[in-house]
């Protein structure tokens, strides 16, 4: 089940970050790209890991395929499987600088432990643990969002244009075996806890001017148990 929400959470960030940092064909000015984040932009399911094996980071990640692919950018493409806002501090927004024009960041779903949850749903009962977490999310993940949203804007690049990517919902109302384990009232929570994570990164995003792309229409019909992979938006 882990795998298969990681594989399909790849390709909806995939279609937001083609939308969001697509160029002109003819595009004049050289841009420099840095692509900071957790599994879901190092391309964790990807099953190719050439760039970085022990961040899970390839080719086939969507920083990657936008970096380049759009005309006369140069990419740094740091994110790291597993990564939390703290490790991001520690070990990539070195990467953001002066010269950094555009950048793309998903972060925070490490920092409430959303796959450690989901692991818990298919050992036992999950239900308290995630009605618990989600009642203490935003109080425990703002500051930390603010650690890492203010020091791209106000301190690294403060005239880049970011762009912050939220997380799906990962199961629909259908259950196989992928979500062998977890109960239909626990998918319901997971999924409420996951819009509960992308309002809180949405509207800290907005306070800083950045650009947000929610992953939860482009991935409607394409959640675990889908062989299906989500669309480009429109």
């Amino acid at each position: 089940m882990q795998r298969s929400s990681r594989r399909l959470g790849r390709v909806a960030a995939l279609a937001l970050a083609v939308t969001a940092l697509a160029a002109p064909a003819t595009a004049s000015a050289a841009d420099n790209y840095v692509a900071l984040g957790d599994s879901y932009s190092s391309g964790v399911g990807t099953n190719s890991y050439s760039l970085s094996s022990s961040c899970l980071r390839g080719i086939y990640a969507y920083p990657y395929l936008v970096g380049t692919q759009r005309p006369n950018t140069s990419l740094n493409f740091v994110a790291c499987s597993g990564a939390t806002t703290t490790s991001l501090m520690s070990s990539q927004i070195g990467a953001v600088n002066s010269a950094t024009n555009i950048v793309s960041v998903s972060i925070g779903g490490n920092d409430i432990g959303f796959a450690n949850l989901i692991l818990q749903c298919t050992l036992g009962s999950c239900g308290t643990a995630l009605a618990n977490t989600n009642a203490a999310l935003p109080g425990s993940l703002n500051a930390k969002l603010d650690t890492v949203y203010s020091a791209i804007r106000n301190q690294a690049a403060p005239g880049a244009s970011v762009v912050v990517l939220g997380y799906p919902r990962l199961f629909s109302s259908s259950g196989c075996l992928g979500t062998s384990g977890i109960s239909s009232s626990e998918r319901v929570a997971a999924n409420a806890l996951a819009d509960k994570l992308d309002q809180t990164i949405a509207a800290k995003a907005a306070q800083y001017g950045f650009t947000y792309k929610s992953a939860i229409g482009p991935f409607t019909g394409h959640a675990v148990c889908s062989r299906s992979a989500p669309a480009a938006p429109g």
